[in-house]
Order: structure tokens, then C-alpha cells, then sequence
């Protein structure tokens, strides 16, 4: 199937809004949209390919031509897919922008991305004001009659398997946001892990919960489900335990992916009875281990964590499908993906380049230092920056960040381990533990955990020497927390990952 995908869709003519759009049956249902009163509206592929066709005549009045970059900042409604179509079928280049951004993550964006033109929705524009420049489209009734006024555009414009569809920016979570360009072909590797790892298949009721600013949720919710003619929910709101329930319940959602953070908060929310769930996936960061026993008692459903980076797509997994599955390991993100060789190098987990067919990174918007130190000297490996290592049964473990490694007394700690151990406590409903200098100077560092208390919890001296005796027992004596703090929440990226470098800074 590999060499089959990668035939499909590295090619030299190749045009995104054919293979994303076009070759579909026009009355399939691409994406059903969910609004926040619960009213579903279904939109099938003849209605994007019409009005990304009109929209795209719109764009080329304004300027919009083959790899100019064009930020969306749109939340998950109709009017975003059609605009990203539009932006594919002129040969352009799609940069998100998370709605939860303010304006200085845009700002950098934008500039960073030499962008003219930025599409909003009403409630967003507001953002885009002090930011001198830019064009902005707003989409609203005046475009909507401008577009039906419009010849649809023909031929979409074709950029081949190496040309660039997408400018997404990494969350950030070790310092600047670096430029990941997203080539065409890399729709080979979206399509093979919703075919392998998701399992996907017609006859479910697909839901990635995921937003589309970001990397999961654009590459797995929106381009994924497009290249392979598989239909997705995209609700347009905010995210609840309640209105995540209602949804799969509402719906029969069959297959879910979302973020750990998402579990974790439906987990702290009560007991339920199993859903109509067959498949239940989770990426972002690592699933700990009670929130795995958690969803196979409360949900009926095992949750399965996947690894990946912005740069990489989803390149280790559990993966679903019966081909390839293989049993659950409590803590393990499981085994390289079809199309996909990965080990440990220098400590870190490492894809072996000439052994996966379906990588594609090649480089950092203008930041050639950083991307060299994403390889090694000979160019056979991309170095991940996240420590880890492989048991001998091949599954893959995630330790750390390389930045995030703790180093105790000689001893290197991840955190995640410690969090695991920690996030057990009824007391505790959210964790991140990071390494501080040793006031002392004796250890070099110290583990030092910030804990954020479930309802009813009281916070004191006895409860922070209840959680270190509960890692010193549970876990290991050196890799107990010697300092706790109890705070209000954890510092997060708008796609939930914890900034711990945020944390190391108090």
C-alpha cells in the first residue's frame, strides 16, 4: 500500500484540490459540521468543490497566486474548508492560525510567513487591526455574494509532489515557533495512519477532536479525512467533558482521536456507561497509564497513544488497524508506523531516513542552523529531541524532551515517569514536573512537581509529603519530587502541551 499512496500522490502534476477534492463522488459528505446548540449540518464534496472554485477566483483578484502565503484564522466551520481548497486550487500556500491566539502569536506569524493577506471570520478580526500590512478577507455575507457572483476558477494549479501546501508553525514549547513547509506528498503518510493507525474505515462515524491550527488536527481532521474520502465531525466550539459526551452520544461517533488532555478531563468527570465507540486514539502528548486503565473500564474502548511532531506527522503508534495491531504496553506509544524505521540515536528517538519512504521534513522556514541540528553528520537520521528507548519486543517508549531531561545526583530523570506516578492521586488533577538548580548544590538538579488540585483538594504540607512518599515508594527513591508546588494551572501552549521551560523560570 505504501509504494501505492506514494504513487497517488507524489507526483509532478500534482493539483491538492484533485486529490483532496475532485476525484470524490461530489455527493459524498465530506465533514459534518456540529454547532453548539447541537444542529448538524452535513457538506458534501461537490458543495467545497464548487465554492473553493468560485473563492478561488475571488483570491486571484486579490493577488493570490502559486506560493503565496495566505494565514486562515477561522474556527471549524464550513467557510474554513472551502477556503483552504480555494487557497490549494491557485497553487497556494495555507499558514493556520489558532483562534485562541492573540495578536503577537499572529503577528509573528504573519511576518515571519511575509504573508499580504489574511481570511478571518467576524469574530476574530478584531485580532488582525494592529497588525500594518495585511489585506484582510472576512468571510460573512459580502463574500458569500461574491462568490456566487464568481466563474468558478479552471484548472486548479499544479505544484507537483514536492511543492509546498502548508507553512504550520511548531506549538513552541522550547522556545520560538520554527516553519515547518508541508510538500504535497506528504498527503501519502496523513493518508497511511488514518488507514493503519486510526483504522478508519467507511462505515464509521469519524470524530478528531483535535484543532486545526494545529498539526493533529489540520493534518489528521481536515487534509487526512479529505485525501482519503473519509468523512469527519468538526464541532465549532470550545471543548467540554459534557459536550464531548453529547456528541458521541448524539452522533454514534465510532472512532475518536483527541489530545490526552481531553481524556484526562473526561476521566476526573464521573463515571459513565460505555459508548458506541470501537476505536479511541490519543497523540499531543504521552498517555499515562491510569487514564489507559480509566477509558477500557468507563468507555469500553481501549485509548491508544500515538507519537509524532509537526515535522513528522504521526511516525510511531498502537496502531489500530487488525493488519498490524498488536497488544497494548502500558506507557509504550507502540511501534514505527507502515512507511516508517525508527531506533534510538545519541540517546534520542530517531526515523531512519533511507528506511522510510513515507518521510518528508526537509528543513525549517529560514532556519537552516536549526534544521541541521535535526540531523546527524551523515544525513541517515532525524533526531527527534525527544529521549526515549525500545524494549526488546520493539516497542517504543517516550522518556522526555531533550531539553526537559532531569539530571539528579547522576541520574537522568523523565518526567513523564514521575507524572504517571503523581497524576494516580485522587487529590491531583493535573501535573507537569520539571528540574530545578539544587539550592543546596549538591545534585545538580532537583525534581520539582507543580501540582494542580481536583476539586475539594486542600493543598499543605501533608499532602505534598503524601505525593513524594507516593513516588518515592511507587516509582524510585531518586526520582522523587523534593519540591512540590501547588498552582492554579499549568502554563500551556494553545494546543496543550506544557511549556515547562515556563515552569523551570519561577
Amino acid at each position: 500500500m505504501i509504494a501505492a499512496l506514494l504513487a497517488s500522490y507524489d507526483v509532478p502534476d500534482a493539483t491538492v484540490a484533485d486529490l483532496l477534492c475532485d476525484r470524490h463522488d461530489p455527493d459524498a459528505v465530506a465533514f459534518t459540521f456540529v454547532e453548539t446548540d447541537g444542529a448538524t449540518r452535513d457538506v458534501a464534496y461537490g458543495e467545497l468543490a464548487d465554492r473553493s472554485k468560485r473563492l478561488a477566483t475571488v483570491l486571484a483578484t486579490r493577488g493570490v497566486e502559486r506560493g503565496t502565503r495566505v494565514p486562515v484564522l477561522m474556527g471549524k466551520r464550513p467557510e474554513l474548508v472551502v477556503t483552504l481548497l480555494a487557497i490549494w486550487r491557485l497553487g497556494a500556500v495555507h499558514v493556520p492560525l489558532f483562534t485562541a491566539f492573540a495578536t503577537g502569536a499572529i503577528r509573528m506569524r504573519v511576518e515571519s510567513s511575509a504573508a499580504t493577506l489574511v481570511i478571518t471570520e467576524p469574530a476574530q478580526r478584531v485580532k488582525l487591526d494592529p497588525i500594518a500590512g495585511v489585506d484582510v478577507l472576512e468571510v460573512g455575507p459580502a463574500l458569500d455574494r461574491l462568490i456566487e457572483h464568481s466563474e468558478p476558477f479552471a484548472p486548479s494549479v499544479a505544484v507537483g509532489g514536492d511543492g509546498t501546501m502548508i507553512l504550520l508553525f511548531t506549538s513552541g514549547t522550547t522556545g520560538r515557533p520554527k516553519g515547518v513547509t508541508v510538500p504535497v506528498r506528504a498527503l501519502a503518510a496523513f493518508h497511511c495512519y488514518l488507514h493503519y493507525g486510526l483504522d478508519v474505515t467507511e462505515d464509521d462515524v469519524f470524530w478528531n477532536a483535535a484543532d486545526p491550527g494545529w498539526a493533529y488536527g489540520l493534518y489528521y481532521g481536515i487534509v487526512g479525512p479529505l485525501a482519503c474520502g473519509r468523512r469527519n465531525l468538526l464541532l465549532n466550539a470550545g471543548f467540554t467533558p459534557e459536550s464531548t459526551l453529547e456528541v458521541i452520544k448524539a452522533l454514534g461517533v465510532t472512532n475518536f482521536a483527541g489530545a490526552p488532555t481531553i481524556y484526562r478531563a473526561l476521566s476526573k468527570s464521573g463515571e459513565f456507561a460505555p459508548l458506541s465507540l470501537r476505536r479511541g486514539s490519543s497523540a499531543g502528548e504521552p498517555l499515562t497509564p491510569d487514564v489507559v486503565d480509566w477509558a477500557a473500564r468507563a468507555l469500553g474502548v481501549e485509548i491508544r497513544d500515538h507519537y509524532g511532531q509537526t515535522e513528522l506527522g504521526m511516525v510511531i503508534g498502537n496502531s489500530w488497524h487488525n493488519d498490524i495491531s498488536k497488544p497494548l504496553k502500558k506507557g509504550s506509544m507502540g511501534h514505527p508506523m507502515p512507511g516508517y524505521s525508527a531506533g534510538i540515536v545519541e540517546g534520542q528517538i530517531a526515523v531512519d531516513i533511507p528506511r522510510s519512504p513515507l518521510f518528508w521534513f526537509t528543513g525549517y522556514e529560514g532556519e537552516a542552523g536549526k534544521t541541521t541540528e535535526r540531523f546527524t553528520p551523515d544525513g541517515r537520521w532525524y533526531l527527534t529531541a525527544d529521549t526515549g528507548h525500545v524494549d526488546e519486543d520493539g516497542y517504543f517508549y517516550f522518556t522526555a524532551r531533550d531539553d526537559d531531561v532531569i539530571l539528579a545526583a547522576g541520574y537522568r530523570i523523565g518526567p513523564f515517569d514521575v507524572e504517571s506516578v503523581l497524576i494516580t492521586h485522587p487529590a491531583v488533577a493535573d501535573v507537569a514536573v520539571v528540574g530545578r538548580p539544587d539550592p543546596e548544590g549538591v545534585r545538580g538538579e532537583i525534581v520539582a512537581a507543580f501540582i494542580v488540585l481536583a476539586d475539594g483538594a486542600n493543598p499543605g504540607d501533608e499532602l505534598a509529603e503524601e505525593l513524594k512518599r507516593l513516588v518515592r515508594d511507587g516509582y524510585s527513591k531518586h526520582a522523587y519530587p523534593r519540591a512540590v508546588h501547588f498552582v492554579d494551572t499549568l502554563p500551556r501552549t494553545p494546543s496543550g502541551k506544557v511549556q515547562r521551560f515556563l515552569l523551570r523560570q519561577r
